[in-house]
């Protein structure tokens, strides 16, 4: 005789579905160098190219040791797990997209990723709530479509620490006369295809 199939369990918001990967990159250095990142079928989702991000780390130095850094739009966590992988004590990964979230937690998981904390959320509120001067490293990479910039930027400037650092990806260049009245001034700029990244530093 043959037995029933148990009727499938319904979905519910605690346990949202994790995000389906059609690609993939890669962290590039520090402990989890090499360890791959799936990215999903989303609209607006673009992990940061890996020149760029190789850029980055370099301007920044090899070695976040005891960094505090937040990432405000997470995506695939490609920069914060960055930063995290190469030794920063405190890697906050906000993202508002459930799928996303869900998939960084299974992945911050798999790494025994103990300094990473992962948020659902308005990643501009919650820097908001930082506390003045709290962190060593901002990265910002909103959607190209979004006016979230200016918010995001203003946040960051008021978060990040005297010596500390904004990363900015956008779609076009922000100059001096920009970033000032946000209380930010360029620090390093690079060009890569329809990407500029800009490191910034608080005025």
């Amino acid at each position: 005789m043959t037995r029933a199939k148990p009727a499938a369990k319904p979905a519910t918001e605690a346990s949202p579905k994790v995000a389906t990967g059609v690609g993939q990159i890669r962290i590039i250095g520090g402990q989890w160098k090499r360890t791959r990142l799936p990215v999903a079928k989303l609209a607006g989702l673009r992990p940061t190219p890996d020149r760029v991000r190789e850029t980055l780390f370099n301007w920044l130095g090899q070695d976040l040791g005891g960094w505090r850094c937040f990432d405000a739009f997470a995506g695939t966590g490609a920069l914060g797990l960055e930063a995290a992988s190469r030794g920063a004590a405190a890697v906050q990964l906000v993202e508002s997209d459930a799928a996303l979230v869900a998939q960084l937690g299974v992945l911050c998981q798999r790494l025994q990723a103990t300094t990473v904390q992962v948020r659902r959320g308005d990643g501009v509120a919650l820097l908001r709530q930082c506390a003045p001067a709290s962190l060593d490293l901002v990265l910002l990479d909103p959607p190209f479509s979004s006016d979230l910039f200016a918010p995001a930027l203003q946040a960051a400037a008021r978060a990040v620490s005297p010596q500390g650092f904004v990363y900015l990806e956008a779609a076009n260049t922000w100059p001096d006369e920009a970033l000032a009245p946000l209380g930010l001034i360029l620090h390093r700029h690079l060009r890569a295809g329809a990407v500029h990244a800009h490191l910034l530093q608080p005025i």
